[in-house]
């Protein structure tokens, strides 16, 4: 699959983005094509280190990077990157929040701790990140905000109560902001991805138990792309959003996932189904039946 990004390497021309999580993973990514197509990235993270390593490495490639320590989980850490943000590049245009928390557990030996924890981060921290930054955003000619989420809620999914509680939220708090903000030219929407390979969050879902590359594996017969997404698919996502391509786009959630949410077990397969159809349309026609649709 491609890896050449197809927007003009001036898409983002002298905007500045704001990027929770943005020191490893999906949120690394992120930035590191915001700042290919010519946005100025602050990143914030909850470790010091992390943070030194993402701005070295965005560096090296030639991105405008700055790394900012903080925690969602507090509304002052979050107004404090905003000033960041502005202090250091001028303005802020475009705030990504791909912070978030995971981990496997069964309901019953959920503690309410844990489900708190992963609402604070992920729905509480979303919010305080778009009430921190919406002083700024209304400033901007071309304000965006993306909120990472993912597709487990869209029906359920096995040990995840935690994270479809939270990103339930997170899809509901963007339609509402979009709603609300678009008098102030803001647009807010999400995008959702499936499995993506190569991340923490992989791993902890049990990804690294599987042979990603072997197509009997159950999690790529469970995508209808037959392919386990990828960091660079999400962040396509984000740069089209975040573009003038979406410039009419607000309270959409993107999901990017190769079709695995609309997954249901193929019980009969396609030979089967040709036949029975067959021996059907025979027998109808046997018996004088109009097989005609009124459709």
């Amino acid at each position: 699959m491609t890896t050449e990004s197809p927007f003009k390497s001036n898409i983002l021309e002298k905007q500045v983005a704001l990027v929770t999580g943005g020191s490893s993973g999906i949120g690394l990514e992120i930035c590191r094509h915001l700042g290919k197509h010519g946005c100025s990235v602050v990143m914030m993270g909850r470790r010091a280190e992390m943070l030194r390593l993402a701005e070295k490495s965005l560096a090296e490639e030639g991105i405008r990077a700055t790394g900012v320590q903080g925690d969602v989980r507090i509304p002052e850490d979050g107004v404090n990157a905003v000033k960041s943000a502005v202090d250091k590049y001028g303005r802020l245009d475009v705030l990504i929040n791909g912070a978030a928390g995971n981990f496997l557990c069964a309901a019953e030996n959920l503690s309410p701790k844990g489900f708190k924890t992963v609402m604070d981060i992920d729905t509480q921290g979303t919010f305080n990140m778009c009430h921190a930054a919406f002083p700024e955003l209304r400033k901007s000619p071309n304000a965006n905000i993306i909120n990472i989420s993912a597709t487990f809620h869209y029906a359920a999914m096995w040990y995840q109560t935690h994270v479809c509680a939270a990103k339930a939220a997170i899809d509901a708090l963007t339609r509402s902001l979009a709603l609300e903000w678009g008098e102030y030219g803001i647009r807010v929407n999400g995008v959702a991805p499936g499995p993506v390979a190569d991340t923490a969050g992989f791993s902890k879902l049990g990804g690294s138990l599987l042979d990603a590359d072997n197509p009997d594996n159950p999690l790529v017969a469970s995508i209808p792309l037959k392919r386990i997404g990828t960091k660079w698919d999400v962040a396509m996502s984000v740069l089209y959003l975040c573009s003038t391509a979406g410039q009419n786009i607000t309270g959409s959630i993107l999901v990017n996932d190769g079709g695995n949410w609309l997954h249901k077990p193929q019980i009969l397969d396609r030979e089967t189904v040709q036949s029975y159809s067959r021996s059907i349309e025979k027998k109808s026609r046997q018996e004088g039946i109009a097989t005609t649709s009124k459709l």
